[in-house]
């Protein structure tokens, strides 16, 4: 039986800004490298035949220090734009609470948990999920199908359109899905790439 190990970066600088960070390459709080740290001490028992990351640094480093941590800092791995975080647009940067104060809390919620209303000059979930799905079926899923161990280390959206796929949620279901920084999240999966159980670590 195949393993997929989800993990969301630790807390980054702008996570705990508040600030809407999208595809800014934003290093991780001291909070956040702590959290990185302590997800590897989680996954102390694994062995993991080869990890996926985006290309943003916060997820890299998220990586580096859980594979330091489990002594297994030489494996393969495979970093890709595809993983990266949905690209909020003109939001980028700019602090939640006075985005809602600017645009209204309803307009800014519509924009934040929508599954296909894009931000100005963004993504939406669904412009997220197709770049991500593809790519989890072409180069991550093969690997899988062989009872591999694998790690993925990305992002809150990128990670929800992945769940959003293996848990067969719908639309409404994913909306009131919320990924914790630093939590590892397991699937086991069978022999023809289907869940069977899921649990956070």
């Amino acid at each position: 039986m195949a393993q997929l190990v989800l993990l969301r970066h630790g807390e980054s600088q702008w996570n705990l800004e508040n600030r809407f960070t999208g595809w800014v390459d934003v290093p991780l709080s001291p909070r956040g490298i702590e959290e990185a740290k302590n997800a590897g001490n989680k996954l102390r028992s694994f062995t993991f035949d080869r990890a996926f990351t985006s290309v943003l640094s916060r997820a890299n480093e998220t990586l580096r220090l859980v594979l330091d941590a489990i002594g297994q800092p030489n494996i393969p791995i495979e970093k890709d734009k595809a993983l990266n975080e949905r690209m909020y647009g003109e939001l980028q940067g700019l602090n939640k609470a006075e985005t809602a104060v600017k645009y209204g809390e309803a307009q800014v919620k519509i924009w934040r948990r929508s599954y296909d209303v894009r931000p100005p000059g963004g993504e939406s979930l669904q412009d997220t999920a197709e770049r991500v799905l593809p790519y989890y079926e072409q180069t991550i899923k093969p690997h899988l199908l062989k009872g591999e161990t694998i790690l993925i280390a990305a992002h809150g959206n990128s990670l929800r359109a992945l769940i959003m796929q293996l848990e067969q949620l719908s639309r409404e279901q994913v909306l009131e899905l919320n990924i914790p920084t630093g939590a590892p999240l397991l699937y086991e999966l069978d022999e023809t790439g289907r869940v069977v159980a899921h649990r956070y670590l």
